[in-house]
Parts: C-alpha cells; sequence; structure tokens
C-alpha cells in the first residue's frame, strides 16, 4: 500500500506542462474506452463482481479498495466480499479478526495468510470497520495438490469432517473448457492431465462459497486471480450451474506496453479490462 500511495505522491507532482503519463486504462471487453464511473454503475447493477487481478500488481490492488468503498457508498453498505486468498478452514480465524476478538498479530497467527496480505489488507481493514461479511471462499490448498497428485478420487477417502471444507462432491469438470486446456498444455506429462482438475476444485468451492453467501440486493465483490475468472470460466463456470439467474460481472487486469491498445489475446477476457503499464513496479 505504500508502494502505491508514493506512486500516486509522484504522479501530482509532475509539472503540468510534462508529458502525461498513463499507468492504466479502463477498457470493455472489445478495447474501448469507458470511465471508472461506468465500471461502477454496472458493477453496482451486479449480483456478483469478479475482479481478476494481478497477484503482484499494484495498480490491481488500488483499483480493488477504491471499487470497494465506491460499491459500500453506492450500493448503501449492501455489499459483501470475499476472496480466493482467504481458504474456508480459515473462515472463523477471519471472522474473529472481521469482529474485532483478535488483531493483526492473531490473525497471522491463527490463519494462513498469503505473504502479500498487505495488498488485501486495506479491503479487509475496510470490511472490519464497516461490518461488512468477508467470505473464505477459497479451498485449503493441501486439497488442490491431493487432485494435483492423484485425481479427484483422492478425495473420496477424506473423512466428512475434511470435505466440509470443499464444494459437494463428485466435481463436475468440463475439460474442453479454453482454460483448463490450456492450463493442460502447460504440462504435457501425465500428472499435467490433475493440473485443471486442481484449478476445478479451487474454482467449485469458490463458486459454491459465494453462492450460498449471497443476498438479494447485495453485491457480491469477489477478488481473485485472473485465470480464475478470465473469459467468462472458472469460477462461473460452476456459479452459473448454481445460480444461473444470477447478474454476473467481470473484471480483468493485463500488463502491456501499451495502455492505449488491448492487447489482442486480451479481447473479451472480461466485462472490463484494465490495461496495466507492464512497466508498473511489483508488490513484491
Amino acid at each position: 500500500m505504500k508502494k502505491i500511495l508514493f506512486l500516486l505522491l509522484i504522479l501530482r507532482m509532475i509539472p503540468a506542462g510534462a508529458q502525461k503519463l498513463h499507468p492504466f486504462r479502463i477498457t470493455d471487453g472489445e478495447g474501448h474506452r469507458v470511465s471508472y464511473r461506468k465500471l461502477l454503475r454496472q458493477a453496482a447493477k451486479a449480483d456478483v463482481v469478479f475482479f481478476g487481478e494481478l497477484h503482484d500488481n499494484p495498480i490491481a490492488h488500488w483499483v480493488e479498495i477504491k471499487l470497494t468503498e465506491d460499491l459500500y457508498k453506492h450500493k448503501q453498505g449492501k455489499l459483501l466480499l470475499g476472496a480466493e486468498m482467504f481458504e474456508t478452514d480459515n473462515a472463523q480465524a477471519l471472522k474473529n479478526y472481521l469482529d474485532k476478538k483478535i488483531d493483526r498479530k492473531g490473525l497471522d497467527s491463527t490463519a494462513r495468510l498469503w505473504p502479500n496480505f498487505k495488498d488485501y489488507k486495506p479491503m479487509v481493514d475496510f470490511a472490519r470497520e464497516h461490518h461488512i461479511p468477508f467470505v473464505a471462499t477459497n479451498v485449503p490448498r493441501r486439497y488442490a495438490s491431493m487432485v494435483f497428485h492423484g485425481g479427484f478420487e483422492r478425495l473420496d477417502s477424506l473423512p466428512r469432517n475434511e470435505k466440509q471444507w470443499m464444494a459437494p462432491l463428485p466435481i463436475p469438470y468440463d475439460s474442453t473448457l479454453s482454460q483448463y486446456r490450456k492450463m493442460r498444455n502447460m504440462m504435457p506429462s501425465h500428472r499435467g492431465a490433475n493440473l485443471p482438475k486442481a484449478q476445478a476444485l479451487k474454482d467449485a468451492t469458490m463458486a459454491y462459497n459465494i453462492a450460498r453467501n449471497m443476498k438479494e440486493g447485495y453485491t457480491f465483490l469477489h477478488f481473485n486471480g485472473s485465470y480464475h475468472s478470465a473469459f467468462h470460466q472458472g469460477i462461473l463456470w460452476y456459479l452459473k450451474r448454481r445460480k444461473p439467474q444470477a447478474h454476473i460481472l467481470t473484471i480483468e487486469v493485463v500488463s502491456s506496453d501499451d495502455v492505449h491498445r488491448l492487447p489482442e489475446k486480451a479481447r473479451k477476457t472480461a466485462d472490463f479490462i484494465i490495461i496495466v503499464d507492464k512497466e508498473m513496479p511489483s508488490t513484491y
């Protein structure tokens, strides 16, 4: 967060006559420029908004907290939050922090926080101060690892108390989805066939926890890596099976050496796309 504030301070110090800097631009899925105001208006109409981020990108994290704050105002408090970065077996620890029963040190000692938790802390703290539910949606990583090493069938032998941390079994799976096919091609070995299945377990579990925490009239803003919601696949494929009538909006963050032009491979990845200058320093 300090890096983001420093960046904004530097931008403000640039003389008016100097060449303008454009660290990012917002477009629609076809690459046509749109305003943040339009993105906010459309997000406020949605039941669920997926923010597909680049985990180490400061612009993504800055827009995330601004969108959280502005949606809360626009929806008059009818906002729900959730994130891939928190796993279901850490939900109680997260709730204890939100309810101010423990401090940051207590959260760190009772939950498995991502190394760059500082990038998500502003959203978590906003939820804490405004009494906004923040859902731990992701499956514990040990179960995704089990699927990677042995397929979905490895989950069948788990005791009932462990199955509570994931979407109900069996996990539906469509290997023809383009994002899963791409992931499969990343690892052409026999074990590589399980790589997208491990991803699917995460997607299914996140969709399951989003679906059961949705509320009529509320917008559920979910933070996840871009691959989990790109091209309206991943989590969305599973959520649509549970909530076919839900109004869903997607945001993706892409990095490019020209923020004025959407890379061809990023076309139609989402309803709104944030193009970030690839020279933007990372947060970790």
